[in-house]
């Protein structure tokens, strides 16, 4: 019987972190079903983390583990550099132009990426970023920093 070695492992990852913060939730308040307590959602989330594992492990086993391809180093410096600039960017250019320039560095994680298609993505996601947390939630953001001001 052969078993995918990368499966097992994201498997047994997902079953030991659902575990753990299963027993953290434990230790909260349930509650009911009709009034839920501060520990039920994330009990629930626990649980479907372990059957998530679960289902990995069983559908890696019978399946070979692919060849290995190089790691995308390009990809995974942009995706982690993407929250440190939000963080140094948001008060100073404020939530728009941070939010266009995060989106911007991700979008050239991808090696397919072309200009045109990554200025579309940021323009859209500032959009729905703007409309959910600046006017739908209607959280005390400051769209354009202190930086832009002259």
């Amino acid at each position: 019987m052969t078993i995918n070695r990368k499966d097992l492992g994201a498997g047994l990852v997902f079953i030991v972190i659902g575990a753990f913060f299963g027993l953290q939730a434990n230790g909260l308040d349930l509650g009911t079903r009709l009034k839920m307590g501060p520990g039920m959602f994330p009990l629930i989330l626990s649980c479907l983390l372990v059957a998530l594992g679960a289902i990995i492990i069983l559908r890696g086993i019978g399946t070979a583990t692919p060849a290995s391809t190089p790691v995308p180093w390009r990809g995974l410096a942009l995706v982690l550099l993407a929250p440190v600039v939000f963080g140094l960017t948001a008060r100073g250019l404020g939530f728009v132009l941070a939010i266009a320039l995060v989106a911007l560095i991700t979008a050239y994680a991808s090696q397919r990426m072309h200009a045109v298609l990554a200025v579309c993505l940021a323009v859209g996601l500032t959009a729905f970023c703007v409309a959910v947390f600046y006017f739908g939630l209607g959280l005390p953001l400051v769209l354009f920093g202190r930086w832009l001001t002259f």
